[in-house]
């Protein structure tokens, strides 16, 4: 819980704050958008809540931040918050549930990690921080057979998650760094399909083992390749936090316009459901932009 002493100046007088611990990663943003603001350097409560529903989002936000920089005075109880998670993208279609896990880690930036429940096995796409109420869940719904790792910098508690419910792992060879003894190693840059209604696809350029994950032609698990932006209310990437090469990075954007779907769920930025025609459109904006920022 965060500490009242350190609160950021910029906070609303009320019952939520966020201390100076705060990272700014966007989480609490993307969870409660009505409550929370950003001053340039640190999250900050922009309005304290209006009625429970917002309540209710603020403090899942409390939950899922990394650094455990939101509080409340006096202390809220969280039980029916923590209970919120992992939290349903949308209902179940076909068999498939996509929740957002939440419970975000420091060592990922705060980046969104999901969990995708399926007839044939679960998956985990990016990780959260280990904890017992996730371990229980994700238990309860049938463990964990795989986690598809997008890239090196969003693996957070991969190995222990794995270790628990003897998971594969799967990630690219140009980023094996990160998690050298995964059981899957993706090479090259082929399209790999694993298993039933999933494409691993390379797209290098944020680095150089990126990879995103297609699961029937609806999801699209970005990583950092690329997010809707709240701000511009477009699709968007960003050359600041290109680590490897944004030419390949724009590149490897071209090439998810061979392919269909409507929800693009990142590891950094916020999630969005578009159809498949809008989705399109968005990407070849953001390609055309792109070549125009290189």
């Amino acid at each position: 819980m965060a500490d009242i002493k350190k609160k950021v100046a910029s906070n609303v007088a009320g019952e939520f704050f966020v201390d100076t611990t705060c990272i700014d990663c966007d989480t609490c943003r993307q969870l409660a958008p009505a409550t929370f603001g950003d001053d340039g350097e640190h999250a900050f409560v922009s309005l304290q809540p209006r009625n429970e529903a917002e309540r209710r989002a603020a403090l899942r936000a409390l939950v899922a931040c990394p650094t455990g920089s939101i509080g409340t005075e006096p202390r809220a109880k969280l039980a029916d918050a923590i209970a919120d998670f992992p939290m349903e993208i949308e209902p179940e279609r076909d068999g498939v549930r996509v929740s957002y896990c939440g419970f975000t880690s420091p060592d990922s930036f705060g980046a969104s990690s999901y969990f995708v429940e399926h007839p044939q096995g679960n998956w985990l796409v990016d990780s959260p921080r280990f904890n017992v109420h996730l371990e229980k869940r994700f238990e309860e719904r049938g463990g964990i057979a795989r986690i598809f790792l997008t890239h090196q910098d969003d693996v957070a508690d991969a190995a222990r998650w794995a270790e628990r419910f003897g998971a594969q792992r799967i990630l690219h060879r140009h980023d094996l760094d990160s998690q050298p003894d995964a059981e899957i190693v993706i090479e090259g840059e082929d399209e790999a399909a694993i298993g039933d209604d999933f494409l691993a696809i390379p797209t290098p350029g944020h680095t150089r083992g990126h990879t995103v994950l297609l699961l029937r032609d609806r999801y699209l698990f970005t990583g950092d390749h690329a997010w809707w932006s709240r701000g511009k209310r477009r699709l968007w990437a960003s050359r600041s936090v290109c680590w490897h090469d944004w030419g390949e990075q724009t590149r490897s954007m071209e090439r998810l316009l061979e392919h269909r779907f409507e929800w693009i769920l990142p590891g950094h930025g916020e999630r969005i459901r578009r159809t498949a025609g809008e989705m399109k459109e968005d990407l070849a904006n953001l390609v055309r932009t792109m070549r125009e920022i290189d």
